[in-house]
């Protein structure tokens, strides 16, 4: 399999979203992903993408893109996370370690920086097309974005 980084536009995702803080778990984030498709269903959208991003340290957020139109209650919230420029890298975690392609991209980023062809970079997200836990091939299509400003 070939990993390779570039830039690209990301669209804008609008999103159904959990936020929590404290120390990374698989299992908080299953359960919190899964929290939010149960809601997404009983409000009766559509589910697009599913994304996890950090946006500060030690806060995660597990979102869902959907379709349609709801209001945010106290569990879940709406948002839409805006079009931007990111650097991505699209790859599958049983062939390639998730650990080698995050250092591997932080790195390119931080000679990219260095170079001047970008300014700084913001959080990270991973986007799958689907529930990453029950479609094997939204897994094995693991998209990685990072956000540059040039």
């Amino acid at each position: 399999m070939t990993v390779d980084f570039a830039y690209r536009r990301a669209p804008a995702y609008r999103v159904a979203y959990v936020r929590w803080k404290g120390p990374w778990s698989d299992a908080a984030v299953r359960r919190h992903f899964r929290a939010v498709a149960d809601w997404a269903r009983r409000k009766g959208l559509t589910p697009g993408r599913w994304i996890f991003r950090e946006p500060d340290e030690r806060s995660f957020e597990a979102a869902i893109e959907v379709r349609g139109t709801a209001r945010s209650d106290r569990s879940v919230r709406l948002r839409t996370i805006r079009a931007s420029t990111v650097a991505s890298v699209v790859f599958d975690p049983e062939v390639v370690s998730p650990r080698v392609v995050y250092h591997g991209l932080i790195d390119w980023l931080r000679w990219q920086r260095k170079d001047g062809t970008i300014r700084s970079t913001g959080d990270y997200r991973e986007v799958y097309a689907a529930d990453p836990w029950r479609d094997a091939k939204a897994y094995a299509r693991t998209e990685v974005q990072i956000v540059v400003r040039r």
